[in-house]
C-alpha cells in the first residue's frame, strides 16, 4: 500500500467519523430543543435551566457547523 492510498484511506475514515458525529450531535440537537419546549411550557419556568439549555444548544450547533467545515475540501482562491 502507497502513502497516498494509505492518507486517502485515513481522509475517508475520518470523513465517516466527522459525519457520524455530526449525526449523534443533531439528534442530541433536536433532543434538547424538545426539552427547551417541554420546560418553557411548564408553569414557573426554571429560568436558569432554561437558559443553560439554550447555551448548551446554541454550542451543539457551533460544534456542527465546526464539524462540517471539516467535511468540506479547502478551495484554492
Amino acid at each position: 500500500m502507497t502513502h497516498e492510498s494509505s492518507q486517502a484511506e485515513g481522509g475517508i475514515m475520518e470523513s465517516q467519523e466527522i459525519k457520524r458525529r455530526i449525526i449523534e450531535l443533531q439528534v442530541e440537537h433536536r433532543d434538547l430543543d424538545e426539552a427547551i419546549s417541554r420546560l418553557a411550557e411548564q408553569p414557573g419556568i426554571d429560568e436558569i435551566r432554561l437558559r443553560r439549555l439554550k447555551k448548551r444548544k446554541l454550542q451543539i450547533k457551533d460544534a456542527i457547523c465546526m464539524l462540517q467545515m471539516q467535511l468540506v475540501p479547502d478551495i484554492p482562491a
